[in-house]
């Protein structure tokens, strides 16, 4: 990792540099509206942050604070600092030629700015950088006011003004339809630019906080092109010594290539390079020299448009280098390919000397890759019907350079519910790990935030795009609208122009992107009022206009390089260009967009017929309890360790409340959900030790979700083969806000839930699994690939009994094709797929696959029970652990089969248990007698606080331990 800031870093350098000053140099304050509290503030922050250090209130996410707290949000809060260190250093003399402007990176969300008593600007959208011109302000304070100032509006506040203005549009909500959905604040959310989640959902809290969320800075720029001794070169923002670059956009596409246009793959690619400028003076014949050092490729300097003499807007150029298709290496993802990246080297140079670059030259390195992406949506032709026995309809997948490929991932939430102080090392080790197990495709959630690009670019503070290049994730992004019908009016549609063009040039360079979609399950919504609400067709039109029409122009006018979808859950279009929904229309019997499922009826959940056959599953999901261990960093007292505590029932949002009611009154309904699939499938808990039996409910709560998620699956990946011709599937969800009751793999400290290991075997590249259908007693086991090549193995099925005992052994040899399947058995009536005179209860099958993928051997298993695990006479395994060296142990089990052997690492630790053979993920299986297991603890030093934790404190769990000490 020591090439990491090298790559993720936007690097800038220019010969004569403007000022900049970081703004958190100064020395803030932050208030509520009376004044009686005043504490130190910092930037970038937020009021709950400093609320916390100054010791006013304690950390949000202890307890029930999330309630407690909640006179925060009802405030309105100012941060202040005193401009002086700036200004003493600063004149505003416009005849000196200079230009001061404020640059804000992330405003959250609703506030005022005042520079020296002069009012700056009103900021509404927390998804916009905001620059402005204050060189007017820089010795002419009102009042002898000398304070940069940011009074922020309570947004919850704001949020229940504006519903109530008499031209506010109504979204009623009724039995049937629901056009405005509530999680804690209610009705407010879709009024303001701000993270949707905020408001609370039904995995996270509702903090709603505010601050200035991102940094913040002062850049002088000057008509004088010689080097000022005070001056240094910054990545963020980039500038020369009269020039301020707001964004550098490098969009790499293949010629003719659009959102409508499959890509021509032997074209040339097209490197088009856009500058968003802020010059202090005009320049008339600036040029652009672009070049990749590594492949030998410079583009000597082009003349570009002339720039203006202009600070207070950004004026757009930009240039196109075509290079032959044969040069680069192509970015693939990690499972498909080498995720290739250049570093890109670009001068802007305004002022071209015969002589050389210019003093006012501005060089950047910006890291990049190509490839080309398609989401594929137009109808299956005949041929492939007929030929394929796909079932009539629209395709919905993505090609990754031409080549169709099955997705494999879960979607990402905010990695903490204050963005200002979430760690980079945090999020780099939730990317890693969605590699380590497999999954080649992560999506941004559309009620969350537009992700950064790394921990510079815009003030993003930690890397996510430019860690998903370099790991080789591919990314499904999507604009801030989520689960709501949102009003239409200029004001809002004014705002989120500038928020949607800034994000998509930003994120256009990032090779790992795949498309837009425009929200998160709203298409829904809008069919759903358009059937049953009287003035329906309305909110039908809405919903047209803005996201089929505004929001789709708004992205195709800034990328040649990425398709559009109108949401995360789509029935599709009847036509790209021009581009139209298809909404209701459609044949019945044909499938057409892509799906999602959510089933909390724990008696379906390994009915195989009530999974989706459709094209693409972008969400399904169960939740979970976190670990023990997790609960042990926010519980308070020793009563609260119960499976319905009323703490941990506080931290329970699902089903929502849908207002402020707590703590949550529908919260049981959601623990019964949990408990009640624990109980129908799993040993339900229940010790004389009141410790184990909460951790083994929690664990329980895991492995049920882990077993009905990798079910899940593995249905939608069969599909590849079958006449849904599914390719793709992702989990909801993969990382945690806080730690509660949630959907995720991975827990909020980065502790990997058994979902996670689950994924690491569900998303192998070669996998077999059984499909059981009790209502005819048939069994069917495949091995499934998702490789470009047809791919050779054996499979083998082997019947034990629970004491250990080995009953029967076929080995079938296969050969799958192309993204398929390859049938390994089938058999009708449980007694004759089961081994001659054994009963249901004391026998079960495991499947395991061997094959040679990308010229290494891959091995996978899974196992079938013929009834539930609840009913199974399962027996005492008495597992021993042997601790070696470097955190190495090897399993035994020394009685009968440890039925889902767990491994824990303790308190303090973050890290994963892999096979030290094969170097894969391991934990959570059935561990046989006479067939020991060894795994290796791999720490996550960056993470951990226990550095060299004891061996002795690992704690090895098991089904047994769910009613057994």
């Amino acid at each position: 990792m020591m090439g990491f800031a090298l790559w993720t870093t936007l690097l800038a350098s220019s010969l004569a540099a403007a000022q900049v000053f970081d703004l958190s140099e100064l020395q803030w304050t932050l208030k509520n509206q009376n004044g009686s509290i005043v504490v130190p503030g910092s930037l970038p922050s937020q009021a709950h942050i400093d609320l916390f250090r100054a010791g006013i209130i304690n950390d949000p996410l202890l307890g029930i604070n999330e309630f407690t707290e909640r006179w925060v949000i009802n405030d309105n809060w100012t941060y202040t600092a005193d401009l002086t260190p700036f200004t003493k250093n600063h004149q505003s003399d416009t005849s000196t030629g200079k230009r001061t402007l404020i640059v804000f990176y992330g405003i959250d969300t609703i506030g005022n700015i005042t520079f020296a008593g002069h009012p700056v600007f009103w900021v509404n959208n927390q998804f916009r950088r905001y620059t402005f011109d204050v060189s007017n302000y820089l010795n002419s304070s009102i009042g002898g006011d000398h304070n940069l100032t940011i009074a922020l509006e309570s947004a919850w506040h704001y949020g229940l003004n504006m519903t109530m203005l008499p031209d506010a549009e109504y979204f009623p909500n009724t039995p049937t339809v629901t056009t405005s959905d509530n999680f804690e604040y209610p009705d407010v959310r879709t009024w303001l630019r701000k993270i949707d989640s905020d408001f609370g959902w039904d995995w996270g809290p509702a903090f709603v906080p505010s601050g200035i969320f991102k940094p913040a800075y002062l850049v002088t720029i000057s008509e004088s092109e010689s080097q000022d001794p005070d001056a240094h070169t910054t990545s963020s923002p980039v500038s020369g010594s009269s020039i301020v670059l707001d964004e550098t956009c490098v969009d790499i596409y293949k010629r003719g290539q659009n959102s409508s246009v499959t890509p021509d793959e032997s074209a040339d690619w097209i490197v088009n390079v856009t500058f968003s400028i802020r010059s202090i003076k005009a320049y008339e014949h600036p040029t652009v020299t672009l070049s990749i050092p590594e492949l030998e490729l410079t583009w000597e300097p082009m003349n570009i448009s002339a720039i203006p003499a202009t600070v207070t807007l950004d004026i757009y150029t930009s240039v196109n280098w075509s290079i032959p298709d044969h040069i680069p290496e192509r970015w693939y993802p990690i499972d498909l390919g080498n995720p290739k990246l250049y570093n890109l080297t670009v001068t802007l140079d305004p002022s071209p000397g015969s002589d050389g670059p210019s003093a006012q030259s501005i060089t950047q390195t910006i890291t990049t890759g190509f490839r080309t992406i398609q989401l594929l949506q137009t109808p299956y032709s005949e041929e492939e019907i007929t030929s394929r026995g796909i079932t009539p309809g629209d395709q919905w997948h993505f090609a990754i350079n031409g080549k169709a490929f099955y997705s494999k991932g879960a979607n990402v939430i905010p990695f903490d519910p204050f963005y200002s102080r979430i760690k980079p090392e945090a999020v780099r080790w939730v990317l890693e790990s969605a590699v380590k197990s497999g999954q080649n495709m992560l999506r941004v959630w559309g009620g969350g935030i537009y992700q950064p690009s790394d921990a510079k670019v815009d003030g993003g503070l930690y890397s996510f795009y430019s860690l998903c290049d370099e790991l080789g994730i591919l990314v499904w992004s999507e604009l801030i609208f989520s689960d709501s019908l949102y009003p239409i009016n200029d004001y809002l549609l004014a705002s989120i122009a500038h928020e949607v063009g800034q994000n998509i040039r930003r994120i256009n360079r990032h090779p790992s992107n795949v498309q837009w979609a425009g929200g998160n399950e709203i298409e829904g919504i809008a069919m759903a009022a358009n059937a049953s609400l009287a003035n329906g067709t309305h909110y039908l039109d809405e919903f047209v206009y803005l996201f089929q029409d505004y929001l789709h122009n708004a992205v195709i006018s800034e990328t040649h390089s990425v398709p559009y979808t109108d949401c995360s859950t789509t029935r599709g279009v009847l036509s790209l260009d021009p581009y139209l929904l298809r909404l209701a229309n459609g044949t019945p019997g044909h499938i057409y967009g892509n799906t999602e499922r959510y089933n909390y009826n724990a008696s379906e959940a390994f009915d195989l017929t009530t999974y989706p056959v459709g094209r693409f599953v972008n969400e399904f999901g169960f939740h979970s309890m976190p670990s023990f261990y997790s609960w042990n960093d926010v519980l308070e007292n020793p009563e609260d360790y119960e499976f319905n505590s009323s703490v941990v029932m506080s931290r329970n949002h699902h089903p929502p409340a849908g207002n402020l009611s707590w703590p949550n009154p529908n919260a049981p309904q959601g623990q019964y959900q949990m408990s009640s699939a624990v109980e129908l499938w799993l040993p339900t808990p229940g010790t004389s030790d009141s410790n184990q039996t909460f951790a083994q409910w929690c664990w329980s709560t895991q492995l049920f979700q882990s077993m009905n998620m990798v079910a899940e699956i593995a249905w939608y990946r069969r599909g590849a083969g079958f006449g849904e011709n599914n390719l793709g599937s992702l989990v909801w969800q993969l990382n945690d806000i806080w730690q509660g009751i949630s959907w995720s793999a991975i827990e909020y400290s980065g502790r990997w839930k058994v979902l996670q290991y689950g994924l690491a075997t569900a998303y192998s590249p070669v996998i077999i699994n059984p499909f059981w259908f009790p209502g005819n007693e048939s069994l069917t086991i495949l091995a499934t690939s998702d490789r470009w090549y047809t791919v050779n193995g054996t499979a083998q099925l082997t019947w034990y009994d629970w004491f250990g005992n080995s009953i029967s052994s076929t080995t079938t040899p296969f050969s799958i094709p192309t993204l398929n399947n390859s049938l390994i058995y089938e058999g009708t009536g449980l007694d004759t797929i089961l081994p001659l005179g054994h009963d249901a209860k004391d026998v079960w099958l495991l499947m395991n696959v061997t094959a040679t993928v990308d010229n290494k051997l891959v091995t996978s298993e899974s196992y079938f029970t013929p009834v539930s695990l609840a009913y199974s006479n399962l027996v005492d395994p008495q597992i021993a652990v042997l601790a070696g060296d470097n955190y190495t142990f090897t399993l035994s089990a020394k009685g009968g089969v440890g039925v889902w052997t767990w491994l824990d690492h303790p308190s303090g630790t973050i890290g994963h248990f892999l096979d030290p053979t094969t170097g894969l993920p391991s934990n959570g299986y059935y561990l046989i007698p006479g067939i020991d297991r060894t795994v290796q603890f791999i720490s996550n030093v960056e993470l951990a606080t226990i550095q060299s934790p004891d061996p002795a404190d690992f704690v090895v769990r098991s089904l047994w331990n769910n009613t057994h000490i």
